[in-house]
């Protein structure tokens, strides 16, 4: 299935596009901190990282194999520019298990944005690509995901010690999962 021309989604306040190689600079503004790049377990990127990242993204469309990923722009509805991202990768095609993400610019985190962009790609991904299983992994210590994973109503499967060496420090993950019926009353059908 090629996604493309199933977008944008939008909700009260968001529309939630496609990447396109313009948006590098927004893309660049938060995946640029540290702050950011800590809780991704990679490096801060180079404004060259972010432009080859926009470009990738913009092209990934296509939702049928395992390791497919489509990874949004998060834009506010009424004013340009790039807040964040929200991202699925189809981890199990077979068996239909994606993973969901979610990074906000951290001068636009605390306003809900990142729920209500999550809310409206795991909707999308039920109702839309046939998603039987999502699931986050996420730090420990990114309490503002946790968070988010809870207003979702994920049920939080695993905690993970001291599961991966970011550079000297050692991290441990959450692992949260959500079946259709358990966000908002869908019937898992």
């Amino acid at each position: 299935m090629d996604v493309a021309s199933l977008l944008p989604l939008s909700t009260a306040r968001l529309s939630l596009r496609l990447f396109t190689p313009g948006d590098a600079d927004g893309l660049y503004a938060y995946q640029s901190l540290p702050s950011v790049a800590r809780y991704l377990y990679r490096p801060v990127h180079t404004r060259e990282r972010s432009e080859q990242v926009a470009a990738e993204r913009a092209a990934q469309t296509a939702w049928r194999a395992d390791g497919d990923k489509l990874s949004l722009a998060v834009c506010r509805r009424d004013e340009p520019g790039v807040l964040g991202e929200v991202s699925l990768a189809l981890a199990d095609a077979r068996a239909a298990q994606a993973e969901i993400g979610w990074t906000v610019h951290p001068g636009h985190q605390g306003h809900g944005y990142a729920t209500e962009a999550a809310t409206a790609l795991a909707e999308f991904a039920f109702d839309a690509l046939g998603v039987h299983r999502l699931y986050a992994r996420l730090d420990v210590e990114n309490t503002g995901s946790v968070r988010v994973c809870e207003r979702l109503r994920m049920r939080r499967e695993a905690h993970l010690v001291e599961n991966d060496l970011d550079g000297d420090r050692w991290g441990s993950e959450y692992i949260y999962a959500a079946l259709p019926a358990d966000l908002g009353g869908r019937s898992g059908d």
